[in-house]
């Protein structure tokens, strides 16, 4: 009997978590719409106001600054436009400045213009060039609008951490408004968005371990925000029309809490397996690159190049041996391509990478198997380069 399959892609997706199929569950007769003024009513709009709290309190912000949207990318599209208010004044953003390693959520550049959108380089680390970011902000025209500046706190490919805080400074020397994608790192370090300096925040449910179909946009307060995408009834306190999935904003929350409560000790145990891999990676191959493990990165993510070793050709051999993992991103509907990240850190993308990605139940036995394909698929390239 072949043993069961193993899963090292949760940067593409985690399995939904124990503590928030028991809250879905527990609340699967909790039917009322949220906005109607009944008991039913009532039962799921507090569900929800409780959901917001855990999901607030894992930002170290208050609820009053959560948008629940339908996820991760529905909160960029939210808040990456040109029109915002001030309270009742209209403020006008005149152009958006994102990191060349963005999630194509944030890349796409919402409802901005292609003609206001400019790339910010980053250094061969992967990490945003501070300096040029500066350079950007000094020649933005202010009399078109403020500008906007993205950039993840940490990247989806090589788990990258980047100096938001020293950027949100300058973003605000130059007036500007600063969002932070920090959907890959909820979970993997503190958040505190007013600690970061973020204006905006993103998070997404099913990155944490809670259901598909529910993210949010977390704002530092509530007097500064971006004109509705979703117009209608008027839910979300005008923010994003549409009745709210109760089910999935209920399994958010108790993600939230969990990825909380467990950040610190289920961190350590997933650095510890990580180094496992990494060490058993170099032993089989030692001529392994493993993108950006000069910097700092979350404890999670491993992304990888075997020279000779396609990305694609890769990613078929590991599902073979029965493990899961990724070639970069999942954004693109499971397109294969070269890795605008690689470009971007000046690496030839066309060598292509995996993605390794762990999470909270991964196990040392896990490990071993991995490292166990890992040699298998390294045996195989060479004697193929042999053979050649």
């Amino acid at each position: 009997m072949a043993p069961p399959r193993l899963y090292l892609d949760w940067n593409a997706t985690a399995p939904l978590h124990p503590a928030a199929r028991e809250a879905i569950m527990g609340a699967i007769d909790v039917f009322g719409n949220p906005n109607s003024v009944h008991g039913e009513g009532r039962a799921a709009r507090a569900a929800i106001e409780c959901a917001r709290r855990k999901v607030a309190a894992l930002a170290g912000t208050e609820a009053g600054n959560v948008i629940f949207t339908s996820g991760a990318t529905e909160a960029a599209n939210l808040v990456l436009t040109p029109e915002f208010r001030m309270g009742r004044t209209p403020l006008r953003l005149g152009h958006l400045y994102f990191s060349a390693v963005e999630h194509p959520a944030v890349r796409e550049g919402g409802r901005f213009s292609r003609e206001n959108m400019t790339e910010i380089p980053v250094t061969e680390a992967g990490i945003v060039d501070l300096d040029a970011l500066g350079l950007l902000l000094g020649a933005h025209d202010k009399a078109a609008g403020l500008p906007m500046v993205a950039v993840m706190l940490v990247n989806n490919e090589t788990g990258i951490v980047q100096p938001v805080e020293a950027a949100a400074k300058i973003v605000h020397a130059h007036g500007g408004l600063f969002v932070v994608d920090a959907v890959q790192a909820a979970g993997r370090i503190p958040l505190d968005i007013n600690r970061i300096g973020a204006d905006f925040m993103i998070v997404s449910s099913h990155k944490i371990g809670g259901p598909k179909g529910a993210g949010a946009l977390i704002a530092r307060g509530e007097a500064l925000m971006p004109r509705p995408l979703i117009q209608g009834g008027g839910q979300e306190r005008g923010h994003r029309s549409g009745t709210q999935n109760s089910l999935a904003l209920i399994g958010f929350g108790a993600a939230a809490e969990t990825a909380a409560g467990e950040l610190e000790t289920r961190n350590a145990a997933i650095g510890a397996l990580r180094e496992r891999l990494e060490e058993g990676m170099r032993r089989h191959a030692a001529d392994v690159i493993i993108h950006g493990e000069s910097g700092e990165r979350v404890a999670n993510t491993i992304f990888f190049t075997l020279p000779g070793l396609k990305a694609e050709t890769g990613q078929i051999a590991f599902d073979l041996e029965g493990v899961a993992l990724s070639a970069g991103s999942a954004c693109s509907s499971g397109r294969l391509g070269e890795s605008h990240v690689l470009t971007a850190m000046g690496r030839d993308a066309k060598l292509g990478a995996l993605r390794i990605s762990l999470g909270f139940s991964t196990t040392e036995e896990d490990i071993d198997r991995a490292v166990a394909a890992f040699a298998k698929i390294a045996c195989r390239r060479r004697s193929a380069g042999e053979a050649a």
